[in-house]
């Protein structure tokens, strides 16, 4: 990981393609992915997935957590059918999505129609492109949200509850005062771990839409592999990647300091 590292970051300061011998250009390459337009729209697609695919697994991962943890018939079977997306290649997902979303022949496009719903035109709508992008992610790694945050609830303690209950409180009562909080430290480690992975989503674009119509739903991943091997500019795919890195790592950094805050408070 350093060795690699290093020389990325070394030919992030150099202008290197092939057939030309690499040359010294310093903060050039930097200073040409912060001016490119193209850059930019990149960017505010990616914040988009980032904030609809991590916020909505969230919500569903919680609630699937809290509904399991309350007790269902046949369980175990329900358990296999909801993490069984997660042993699904991504490859092999975006196919089947492809052919389900079809806005000709795909079911799912003829069931909408039926409804009188207008069927989703990913292929030539970018904000259409952009939703089935999200769905699809959130459906290929609801899963691990939904794990981590079920170990969490089956982490506290029963007799929380039946204490609180003794005391008279209801449903909600028990939610805000004892599940919320004893979940916080398990959530923010589940978003962590998804906006670092969401924010250098790759495969999902580039097997719906490679970016397109027109890169209208192109994400920061998609532009670093057009600038290395379409354009083959190496330095300025070096320096998108470090980029990419330092926004990750300040992201990061944010949900770390929360996360030592909220174990803090737990050990007072």
């Amino acid at each position: 990981i350093v060795l690699p590292g290093l020389f990325i970051l070394a030919l992030s300061f150099m202008s290197s393609t092939f057939g030309r011998p690499s040359a010294w250009v310093g903060l050039a390459n930097y200073a040409r992915v912060l001016a490119d337009p193209q850059f930019w729209r990149s960017l505010g697609n990616t914040i988009v997935i980032v904030l609809v695919v991590v916020h909505v697994e969230l919500v569903l991962g919680l609630g699937m957590a809290l509904l399991f943890a309350s007790g269902l018939p046949f369980q175990r079977l329900l358990l296999a059918i909801v993490i069984a997306p997660y042993a699904v290649s991504e490859v092999s997902a975006a196919i089947v999505w492809r052919y389900l979303f079809d806005p000709d022949v795909g079911p799912v496009s003829s069931g909408l129609r039926a409804l009188g719903l207008p069927a989703l035109e990913w292929s030539v709508d970018p904000w259409h492109g952009l939703a089935i992008i999200s769905l699809l992610s959130v459906w290929l790694h609801l899963p691990f949200t939904f794990l981590v945050l079920y170990a969490a609830r089956l982490g506290i303690p029963k007799e929380f509850y039946e204490a609180a209950r003794v005391d008279g409180a209801g449903r909600w009562r028990l939610f805000r005062s004892i599940t919320w909080p004893m979940l916080i430290p398990a959530i923010l480690v589940a978003m962590l771990f998804r906006y670092i992975i969401v924010f250098r989503l790759f495969s999902e674009v580039w097997l719906m839409t490679q970016g397109g119509p027109a890169r209208t739903t192109e994400v920061l991943a998609v532009y670093l592999y057009l600038e290395a091997f379409r354009f083959n500019a190496f330095g300025v795919a070096s320096a998108t990647g470090w980029i990419m890195l330092v926004i990750s790592l300040t992201l990061g950094a944010g949900y770390v300091l929360l996360l030592r805050r909220e174990v803090a408070a737990d050990a007072r």
